[in-house]
């Protein structure tokens, strides 16, 4: 049996997605996690924390592809870097990492952990490949279920969006893992592009709902860096096939 690929972040929205494809693909999966899992035919749940270290070193242990999908608000720079630590001991033949469009442009902060975790991988001396993503249209609906809880809502004017469906990006990076390193490769957004009122307004009508929208303007160099499209990737961006409309008429009904 060939070596295991390792999956961090196994169990959230894109984990959960890129593991069946790795299986049908022929390989045995080991993914990582803080909580760990059962494990199955060709798929091992092993506990780690990325932020701390522990356990890392042995997730890592016998792979020779790592897919870092692990993500979240605060500490993807340090999470990596124990990750690249831990790989670069192992030899791993291929480190392929999921981050942001925008996360060169964007003033966040967790836009710059994204670009450090991006920068910890480019300069570890492993093989990598990384792909840049737009928001997922999970973290859209998320976000938009949040926003309309209020009678009215507030709407940052001259926001667009790119959303994906996470289907997409596992399908992509499932392809990137089974390939040859490639470095940075073109982005992956969505097949169309929306004002964050258009988001709000479709969401409202799939869930019949009905709310007032009250334009406001997002202040500070982040609002800027979003009004001028800085988190769009508007040429030379891989598509997505899904669309937000697409999703919702998908996806609500399971909610």
């Amino acid at each position: 049996m060939s070596a295991p690929i390792l999956v961090t972040g196994g169990t959230g929205t894109l984990g959960r997605l890129v593991t069946p494809l790795l299986r049908e693909a022929g390989h045995p999966v080991r993914v990582l996690s803080r909580r760990g899992g059962r494990s199955g035919p060709g798929v091992e749940h092993v506990t780690a924390d990325l932020l701390s270290g522990e356990g890392i070193e042995a997730a890592v242990s016998g792979t020779e592809v790592v897919l870092h999908l692990a993500g979240g608000p605060k500490g993807d720079d340090q999470a990596t870097r124990n990750l690249v630590r831990a790989a670069q001991r192992a030899g791993v033949r291929q480190l392929v990492h999921i981050s942001v469009i925008g996360a060169d442009r964007v003033p966040l902060a967790w836009l710059r952990a994204k670009l450090d975790a991006e920068r910890a991988i480019a300069e570890s001396g492993l093989p990598w490949t990384t792909l840049r993503a737009a928001q997922f249209h999970d973290l859209v609906l998320t976000v938009a279920e949040k926003m309309t809880k209020l009678p009215v809502v507030p709407v940052p004017g001259g926001l667009r969006f790119q959303p994906v469906d996470a289907r997409d990006v596992a399908a992509r990076l499932v392809d990137l893992a089974l390939g040859e390193p490639a470095g940075l490769v073109p982005d992956l957004a969505g097949p169309r592009v929306y004002g964050m009122d258009e988001l709000i307004r479709s969401y409202l009508r799939a869930a019949g709902k009905r709310r007032l929208l009250v334009p406001v303007r997002l202040p500070g160099s982040a609002g800027r860096a979003y009004r001028n499209g800085d988190n769009l990737t508007l040429d030379g961006a891989s598509t997505g096939t899904r669309t937000w409309e697409a999703f919702l008429a998908e996806g609500l009904p399971r909610r």
